[in-house]
């Protein structure tokens, strides 16, 4: 019997996408170098805090009923995404 197929990442909701984000250590770069702190010291803890502070909100939770800082969670997931080279870079 086959095994059920995981929901995708896109598929899954905007807090949830947000706790494997601040587990990733791709995204732990990126935002520590957004911050302008070393990359070797950014913990997934510190991810999140940056994570609600580009969103202005103060739990992943908000994500579920707050609609700009929805938007705000898309634009820094769109810059992640070009930064890791994934999608085009906007010129």
């Amino acid at each position: 019997m086959r095994e059920p197929a995981h929901p995708r990442f896109d598929d899954l909701p905007a807090p949830q996408q947000a706790g494997i984000l601040c587990n990733d250590p791709e995204f732990q770069k990126f935002a520590a170098i957004r911050s302008g702190l070393p990359e070797h010291r950014f913990t997934p803890t510190a991810a999140a805090e940056y994570l609600r502070a580009c969103c202005k909100i103060k739990s992943r939770t908000a994500l579920l009923n707050d609609p700009a800082a929805r938007d705000q969670f898309a634009k820094m997931r769109t810059s992640f995404d070009g930064w890791r080279g994934r999608i085009a870079n906007q010129r």
